[in-house]
């Protein structure tokens, strides 16, 4: 009985999760376009360091 309702809990789980993960509609696109461009104009005006740079190439590369 516990493990069948583990079962149970664990397929309601990975359900929920992939349900949740839809493709980006053009409003949320275009807010990550602003937000890029704002980060832009603040890097212009306050340029960053060595390592906040590699920091960010880094979490480019992980996606994050």
């Amino acid at each position: 009985m516990k493990n069948s309702l583990s079962i149970a809990l664990c397929l309601t789980a990975l359900a929920a999760f992939t349900a949740s993960c839809k493709p980006k509609g053009p409003a949320e696109k275009a807010g990550k376009g602003m937000d890029e461009a704002m980060e832009g104009i603040k890097d212009t005006l306050d340029p960053k360091g060595p390592l906040e740079k590699a920091g960010e190439k880094m979490d480019n590369a992980l996606g994050n």
